[in-house]
């Protein structure tokens, strides 16, 4: 059999997504509209407090904040409204290319979010390890060539993965057991055996994952390194405060990640790989608002500040 995308018989698939809810689908599609609207306006919020400010939007910490808050709006919108139509419908068809532009959107918001958050641990570890040094080395022009390198990398990685299913022949069945287009759900769909492009794309996963929160780790061992030294209780709490929230989001993200991308077999339980992905691209874009703007006094005093001016403009 002949194998290629030109060559496949397969023009789309049939998305089943939540197909064993049963007569609850009503709850969990109001659920599930609620935490998109709730994670959309939160992330969205964070990002324009943060640039509505000067004073913050200077600050790589909350540039850096606003940059991931506008990432996980984006990262939330390729996933969660097509979940809202598989729930509505009961099944989706969707094309074969729109198939696999989810799943490359998908992969590249994920990485350029798991390089996003090795930059801000890096802010973090100069901020609290070289403080005298901080304003040197993370000047705006360095900043804005580490996030242009984040985006650059998080959209140039998934184009193995996407390589990788173009090249695979598809003939049938057509119906995609999972609540959106991903990597694994296709490769179970090939005509041939894709043992060689699991492995592959297991190893480029591993690698990119393992590097990342290798580098992460090092840098939280240095920053409380740092912190414990410390004689004074008042700057150890305020480091600590400062990435706190960081520290969270990264446990969340990378957890959620080994879960489901460097797991090294095929074959699992498909209702636990749905509840895996709806953790990492439903409740973590969900949390992360929560997590930065409640415990951070600096975006609670921006948006008591615009609420302000809005009642004097009102009045």
């Amino acid at each position: 059999m002949e194998s290629g995308y030109f060559n496949t018989s397969v023009s789309e698939f049939t998305v089943i997504g939540f197909s064993s809810i049963g007569h609850v689908w009503p709850l969990s599609f109001m659920i599930l509209l609620l935490i998109y609207f709730l994670t959309v306006s939160g992330n969205m919020s964070v990002s324009l407090l943060i640039l509505a400010d000067k004073h913050l939007i200077q600050t790589p910490m909350y540039l850096f904040i606003s940059t991931l808050s506008f990432l996980e709006t984006l990262y939330i919108n390729v996933t969660v409204p097509f979940m809202l139509m598989c729930m509505w419908r009961g099944k989706v068809q969707i094309k074969f290319n729109h198939c696999l532009l989810q799943m490359y959107l998908l992969h590249s918001l994920g990485i350029t979010e798991n390089y996003l958050l090795n930059i801000m641990a890096y802010d973090r570890m100069v901020a609290i390890c070289n403080p005298l040094r901080y304003h040197t080395v993370m000047t705006s022009k360095h900043c804005t060539i580490l996030l242009s390198s984040c985006w650059l990398l998080g959209f140039t990685s998934p184009i193995i993965h996407l390589v990788s299913v173009l090249k695979l022949p598809f003939c049938g069945p057509n119906t995609i057991n999972h609540v959106f287009c991903d990597l694994s759900p296709l490769l179970k769909l090939s005509c041939m055996d894709t043992s060689f492009t699991f492995i592959l794309n297991f190893l480029i996963s591993l690698c990119i994952i393992s590097c990342t929160f290798f580098f992460v780790s090092v840098t939280y061992i240095r920053i409380i390194i740092t912190i414990l030294r410390m004689s004074c209780t008042y700057g150890r709490k305020k480091a600590f405060s400062t990435c706190a929230s960081h520290l969270t989001t990264v446990l969340l993200f990378y957890g959620s990640l080994a879960f489901i991308y460097i797991r090294p077999k095929v074959e699992y339980s498909l209702e636990y790989d749905k509840l895996i992905a709806v953790n990492y691209s439903v409740l973590i874009p969900f949390l992360n608002p929560i997590i930065y703007s409640f415990r951070n006094k600096e975006i609670k005093n921006t948006f008591k500040k615009l609420l302000n001016r809005y009642k004097n403009f009102r009045a």
